[in-house]
Parts: C-alpha cells; structure tokens; sequence
C-alpha cells in the first residue's frame, strides 16, 4: 500500500470515528415515531394541548402525507421528526431508528434522515452539480463515498436538473431551485426523507414528476414524509395521510378512508364534497361553490345565479 493509499485509508478511519452507520430496515419497520408531542411557541399550543400530544409513526415503505389547513402544525411536526426542532418548549418523545432523535449526533442523524425545507436559499452562486452534491457530504469517510458521482447522477436525472448542471443555482427559476434542492436530498440517500411542501413551487408535470419520485423511493424501501396542500395529490400518492387540526392528528389513515366529506369540510372551515374518481376509485375532493350559470330563455343567453 503506497503513501497516499495509506494516508487516505487513515483519513476515512478518522472520519467515521464515533458514527454510528444506518442498518437496512424492513419494509414496515419503524423508521421514525413521535409519541405524547407537545410543542408550544410562546403562549401558543402548536402541537398537542392540555388535553394530550401527538402521536404518529413512520414505516419503511410506504408514502405519508401530512395535510391540513395552514397553521394546523404539519410543518412543525415535520420539524420534529426531523429533530430539527429546540427542545424548548417542546415535550414527548420522537425516535428515529431505534433511540431518541437527540441522542444522535449531527453527522449521524445527516446519516438517517434527509429534510428539504420549504424554501432553499444559498448565499453563493454555487453551479447546480455542486449544490446537489452537498447531499453527500454525510458520507465522506465511509465506503459508500465511492457511490457520490452515482448518486448524484440518478438524483440529477430523477428531477429533471441534468441539463442545467453547470449553471449557477441563483440564476435558476422558483421551481427550478425547489427541484434541484429536492435532488440534493435524494442524492443523500438517506432511509427517511421528510419533504415540506416540494410541490408548492412547481407545474403540473413536475407536480406529478415529484410524488412519482417520492413512490419510487417508497418502493425501494425508504420511509417518505410529505407536507401537502394538494388533497388531489395527497389522495393519489398516499399510503397514508395524516389529517392535522389545530394541531392534533384527528385522522391517519389511507385516503380513501380518512378523506371524508364530514372530516374536511369541518377541518379546513370550507363545505366539500368527496366523490370516488370515475377511472380509478382514488377519492376526488371538490369544494361546493356557489357559481354563476348560464341559462337560454327566449332564445337569448342569460346568466343566473345558482
């Protein structure tokens, strides 16, 4: 062994000194779960309540989806699993793998769970290829360093970003950025990925590019948590969907069962009908609307109300 072999060796013996490495897990097995949250940010309950936390639990495999109107604590749950969140105010407990989330270090929790915020921002023009390869970094020193240029090829082309791979990340259009960030966290490769509102900037092919991408790695045995608006969306590519109202979990379920009329009409304040999609049986959330409609009398057009 030469010199330079001998040195680089050393360095990656150096670098996952004190790292715990991730362990396969099984579809259905426990990636994450948060037991009695409670979050309170100044005098307000964000999650949970006098009247008891939030419990909710994570498995390899499968896709859940977190819904609610804006302020029913998707996100801050969200930030919770991901241990992203002070411990100030906050109660329960939440695990990742098979201990409390805070006992992990930094560089091991980069090892078993990857978040992509709602917004990403860099401060340097960084070209594409080098913000996606950020997502690499929890694994310098370790034997799947060898996969990083793999990793980031397979995430660059499963978010539609390869052809702009040299060009600088702040010249990049709002939906343009929110894809490349999302390719920066799946060239992590971690087996838990918990994803903020990835579709809110995006069109409707990239919309459905981004939960096809969230299946795929459902499927390839990951555990996928996602905060959506989209109910459409949520029904379509769910396993599950977690109904969040004033921050309680007041349903978890599949779709098809938790996405009730009666249930989302009083969640999010707006009368709704849920109707099974003619095609596919996948639920169809419609708000009633009083519309203008257009009547024929007397051989002329006019519009009434209805």
């Amino acid at each position: 062994m030469s010199a330079i072999t001998r040195g680089r060796a050393l360095r990656g013996l150096f670098a996952v000194r004190g790292r715990e490495l991730p362990v396969p897990v099984a579809p259905g097995d426990v990636v994450a779960e948060a037991r009695d949250l409670r979050v309170r940010l100044g005098r307000r309950d964000v999650l949970g309540g006098p009247g008891g936390g939030v419990d909710l639990v994570v498995r390899a495999g499968e896709v859940l989806v977190l819904v609610g109107p804006n302020g029913a604590g998707k996100s801050t749950l969200l930030a919770a699993l991901a241990a992203d969140l002070d411990a100030t105010g906050t109660s329960g407990r939440v695990r990742i793998g098979d201990r409390p989330a805070h006992d992990w270090s930094a560089p091991e929790l980069a090892l078993r769970r990857a978040v992509l915020p709602q917004a990403a921002t860099l401060s340097f023009p960084f070209p594409v290829e080098e913000v996606v390869r950020m997502g690499r970094a929890p694994w310098a020193g370790t034997a799947a360093a060898d996969e990083d240029d793999a990793a980031v090829a397979d995430a660059m082309a499963a978010t539609e970003v390869a052809e702009f791979a040299r060009r600088p990340f702040s010249a990049l259009s709002g939906g343009e950025r929110a894809r490349v960030a999302l390719a920066r966290v799946l060239a992590q490769r971690a087996p838990l990925l918990l994803l903020d509102e990835p579709t809110a900037a995006l069109d409707l092919r990239h919309q459905e590019l981004v939960l096809r991408v969230c299946r795929a790695r459902a499927t390839a045995g990951d555990a996928v948590v996602v905060v959506l608006h989209d109910l459409g969306l949520a029904a379509t590519h769910a396993d599950r969907a977690a109904v969040l109202h004033e921050g309680r979990v007041v349903a978890d379920g599949p779709p098809a069962e938790v996405f009730g009329g009666e249930l989302l009409s009083r969640v999010y304040r707006q009368p709704v009908e849920v109707l099974p999609h003619p095609r596919t049986g996948t639920p169809l959330v419609i708000p009633m609307r009083t519309g203008r409609v257009r009547t024929v009398s007397g051989g002329h057009g006019a519009e009434g109300d209805r």
